[in-house]
């Protein structure tokens, strides 16, 4: 081990110096207000956890048609635009550092949350497995509809405007969601992308719009300021992949050309942790730039990853979301609050701003 290096060692990520390199996991929270619009709630969520060497937004949709989920913010109005901006001052005022994770759902919607009841859309028309919330309660997810190669493109450039829209807000800079089943994770998996062109069938078919869309958001933001999220073998939303190691050693390779910030990968399953088939370090070694690894780690394992140049950077979840100095914690070694997951998905302050700082401090 090198115990020259810790999680509590500063480190350049891109153009983002970080005072740690302890990150907040992207976590949907469901708290947006009228418009998706990022309000005080969540202005005061961030600026608690300003700590982190690193925050990374939860999703936050490049357009209408991106939406999911009720209530979770995008980054394509003008409104959305400027209460984001009120929650990067604060977070910058409290000395952290955030990204925002730019998202397109895909087919994990519902033609009640979409632009005139229109269909979700996808690389092919394939239902998911399953359910999806909508303001009406559950609802059976829905065949989506095959985008065409000119809607495909127009979803590229709604990737390059939210760049830019994100700037504008003020973010240190940008996460693209290519990971969890959501769009640029249903090209890139073999389950759920039967196209016949340019964009299906072989690996290096399926990679193509992963590569476009970044291509597009490094032309609007330096690579320094981008980092993008894989998860090769994650199950989430009825996803997966014949060869997830050949077709993730060839994302990651491509990926590793661009000079991007990082490369953060949820590895194995989520909530099963430890659990891996795959070969991490491939990943890793292909991209060739920092890796942010995440799923499941402790202060210990998280130290030792970093110690063992496993991970240059180590993402946390549900600590985050029970321990807002969740840094100050793991620096004095102290317990950490439990998580009440019955506040995970929308509501009030409960659950979400009011868990107790060590020190009784409040943002």
């Amino acid at each position: 081990m090198n115990s020259q290096i810790s999680l509590f060692s500063s480190i350049q990520l891109g153009n983002v110096p970080l005072k740690n390199r302890i990150v907040m996991a992207p976590m949907t929270r469901n708290r947006a207000e009228k418009g998706n619009v990022a309000g005080e709630l969540i202005r005061k969520y961030y600026t608690q956890r300003a700590g982190a060497g690193l925050i990374i937004t939860e999703g936050s949709q490049i357009s209408s048609q991106g939406v999911g989920y009720p209530n979770t913010p995008g980054i394509y109005s003008e409104a959305q635009i400027a209460g984001w901006r009120k929650v990067v001052d604060s977070i910058h005022a409290a000395g952290g550092r955030v990204f925002i994770q730019l998202w397109h759902v895909g087919r994990i919607s519902h033609p009640s949350l979409q632009p005139n009841g229109a269909l979700p859309v996808a690389p092919s028309a394939i239902q998911p497995a399953g359910e999806t919330v909508t303001y009406q309660g559950m609802q059976p997810f829905v065949t989506p509809h095959a985008l065409e190669l000119n809607e495909i493109q127009s979803i590229i450039e709604q990737y390059r405007q939210a760049a830019r829209n994100a700037q504008a807000a003020g973010f240190d800079g940008a996460e693209i969601h290519a990971a969890n089943g959501y769009l640029i994770d249903q090209f890139l998996r073999d389950k759920t992308n039967h196209r016949d062109d340019h964009y299906g069938g072989s690996i290096e078919n399926r990679t193509r719009f992963l590569i476009e869309v970044v291509e597009a958001v490094v032309t609007a933001w330096a690579p320094g300021n981008i980092g993008v999220r894989l998860s090769p073998e994650n199950t989430f939303n009825d996803i997966a992949d014949s060869n997830p190691q050949a077709t993730f050693n060839t994302a990651c390779e491509k990926l590793g050309k661009y000079g991007l910030a990082y490369l953060h990968i949820l590895e194995g399953v989520m909530l099963q942790h430890g659990k891996h088939r795959l070969d991490y370090r491939q990943f890793s070694d292909r991209f060739g730039g920092l890796y942010l690894a995440n799923n499941g780690y402790t202060r210990q394992s998280a130290q030792a990853a970093i110690c063992e140049h496993r991970a240059d950077l180590v993402a946390f979840g549900i600590p985050f979301i029970a321990n807002p100095d969740l840094v100050e914690r793991f620096k004095r070694n102290a317990p950490l609050n439990e998580a009440d997951r019955a506040t995970f998905y929308g509501g009030d302050e409960h659950g979400y701003t009011d868990y107790p700082f060590l020190d009784k401090q409040q943002v």
